[in-house]
């Protein structure tokens, strides 16, 4: 399935059930809460989103919160009244008010300040917000799209993230799978970027550099095998070859990448050790499986266990 506006590029059955269960809510305005690693496109989910409503005529407002200093959070996203602090020569309406009727799409919600999580609370309950200096509320009708990269559920449990918010944005919540657990895109991911960066050029990947982009870890998700593509083609002349590749992937060891992958669940998710083995297990059941095609009592005897004990452990982490 390709899904070609806002070029969503998918074969894959998960990824198509996601673009499914997501066309079932065009006509509601509920929250949606995004979660997926750094790179796998919480971004194009969002605005997938807001063009698939009813809202798509009016705007679509994005805000990456990681990257607006603290200070000046609460103005860019309330505004402000003209004098509400030395620098506030005129008024300024928030990212709220530009994005009203339409949709706003807060990046990174676990990055948000604990000192402002209950004036957004306030927002998104009441439908209205007052600006910075401000004496009055202001209407304000917005669909609520927020992402994360880590489990917001354990900034709950320390107490860095309210409650009452998290189960305000987490109506809808939806998983984006890693780009390693949906490979079977990654020849027509390659295919639409090499088409993208260099249109007027006829270039093919040969059988032996696709083999290992596809083998590739991907710690980094499509954001990385685009960039990686931009730069491959620049020096290809006909095809890409294993050559052409970064020496990660060209000198790829599948151990070593599926260990990076997990440290990075590690930091970026703030995963307990349970989460990590569980991460690892299933990673090294799929590399496997897929380095066997699939022949599971050969993977089963590589990994050194029981086909009955490898079958378990595939249905464990729902591993076709």
């Amino acid at each position: 399935m390709q899904a070609e506006s806002l070029t969503m590029i998918t074969q894959n059955a998960r990824m198509r059930e996601l673009l499914e269960s997501i066309d079932l809510m065009n006509d509601t305005d509920s929250s949606v809460l995004l979660i997926g690693e750094t790179g796998v496109g919480k971004e194009l989910f969002a605005e997938y989103i807001h063009r698939t409503s009813r809202r798509a005529a009016e705007p679509f407002v994005k805000v990456g919160l990681a990257a607006l200093p603290r200070d000046l959070l609460e103005s860019e996203l309330f505004g402000h009244e003209r004098g509400a602090y030395t620098s506030a020569h005129n008024e300024k309406k928030g990212l709220f008010e530009l994005a009203n009727h339409g949709s706003i799409f807060l990046d990174d919600i676990d990055d948000f300040p604990l000192e402002l999580q209950s004036k957004l609370l306030r927002v998104l309950e009441s439908g209205e917000l007052m600006r910075v200096g401000g004496q009055k509320t202001i209407p304000v009708d917005v669909r609520l799209i927020t992402a994360t990269k880590i489990d917001l559920k354990l900034l709950v449990e320390k107490s860095i993230f309210r409650p009452d918010l998290y189960y305000r944005i987490n109506v809808v919540p939806i998983s984006i799978p890693s780009l390693r657990d949906r490979r079977d895109d990654i020849p027509i991911l390659i295919d639409h970027f090499i088409k993208r960066f260099v249109p007027d050029r006829k270039l093919s990947v040969d059988e032996e550099a696709m083999n290992a982009l596809v083998a590739y870890g991907w710690p980094g998700n499509v954001r990385e095998l685009r960039n990686v593509i931009q730069r491959v083609v620049i020096f290809a002349n006909g095809a890409v070859r294993k050559e052409n590749l970064p020496n990660e992937i060209r000198e790829d060891h599948s151990l070593q990448n599926i260990m990076k992958a997990c440290t990075k669940c590690l930091v970026e998710n703030d995963w307990t050790f349970e989460q990590l083995t569980d991460c690892l297990e299933m990673n090294l059941l799929t590399q496997t499986l897929k380095f066997h095609d699939g022949n599971r009592t050969q993977a089963a005897k590589q990994l050194g266990l029981s086909l009955s004990t490898f079958r378990d452990k595939l249905k464990k982490h729902g591993i076709d």
